[in-house]
């Protein structure tokens, strides 16, 4: 989690993201806690349960997100569960939604398991380092995957990054079966808005041959918080009412009919 002591005082409204890939059960069981947990706490925003793990995006004041932080971490499964954490003036959900699913983020791929192991990553630290020299550490060209949905990248992605013009994210194994002879001898880094589709595209990608494959730890948003802006051109697409973050992970307002908002 960020260090909170750096609260902007007309911000009062902290937002968190998050996701564990673990082995759960009793997720009705756990369901309820959580709502509860959530609701006397006056959060709103949507929490997505299934038996790989748990995705949550949640909004309300510091003391009551800690607090409902507190309670998810008391089961053992998820004491290191851990956000990323942003600002803002107001709510950005209008309501609580927490669902069971059959994926936390559906790949519709039932080899790629990543509660049993994640792909290799790569810290925003060392990409930047890698793009900045145009090569990896073994000389090798550096190919951005951006795993997100067409209209999310036209808020802005990464310097000549590859994309896929896809939908919705379970069409990506197939979108870059096409892609793979060309991609065979560069060093590939996927990455997304938070982190959770590259933990399944990552995987996929090795899977399938390309062995010097990472995913960008953290995301975009962890890149946006360590690196800011650099080889990176635009803002990144949220799903809640602030729409976009700009590289300072301020919303930045757009001005403009939103698009539709495809589940990732």
């Amino acid at each position: 989690m960020n260090d909170l002591t750096n609260k902007p005082k007309s911000l009062p409204i902290l937002n968190i993201a998050g996701y564990q890939f673990v082995r759960l059960d009793q997720l009705e069981s756990l369901r309820e806690s959580l709502q509860e947990s959530a609701l006397l706490h006056q959060l709103k925003g949507t929490i997505l349960l299934a038996e790989e793990g748990i995705n949550l995006f949640l909004a309300g004041l510091e003391s009551d997100i800690q607090d409902f932080l507190k309670t998810l971490r008391a089961d053992p499964r998820l004491r290191t569960f851990t956000t990323k954490d942003s600002w803002s003036s107001s709510q950005p959900f209008r309501k609580l939604l927490i669902k069971i699913k059959k994926e936390i983020i559906r790949m519709n791929h039932p080899t790629i398991t990543p509660e049993k192991g994640r792909a290799k990553f790569i810290a925003p630290e060392k990409l930047k380092q890698w793009l900045d020299q145009g090569h990896d550490d073994l000389g090798r060209p550096v190919v951005m995957i951006d795993t997100r949905n067409s209209f999310e990248v036209e808020y802005g992605s990464f310097d000549n990054a590859m994309h896929f013009n896809i939908n919705k994210f379970s069409e990506f194994p197939e979108a870059i079966e096409s892609h793979l002879l060309e991609l065979a001898d560069k060093t590939l880094v996927s990455f997304c808005t938070g982190g959770i589709r590259c933990e399944k595209s990552g995987l996929y990608l090795r899977e399938r041959g390309l062995e010097h494959s990472y995913q960008l730890d953290g995301g975009i948003l962890q890149y946006f918080e360590d690196i800011g802006s650099a080889h990176y051109q635009g803002d990144c697409f949220v799903f809640d009412e602030r729409e976009t973050l700009e590289p300072t992970l301020a919303a930045k307002p757009q001005g403009r009919l939103k698009p539709k908002k495809t589940n990732p």
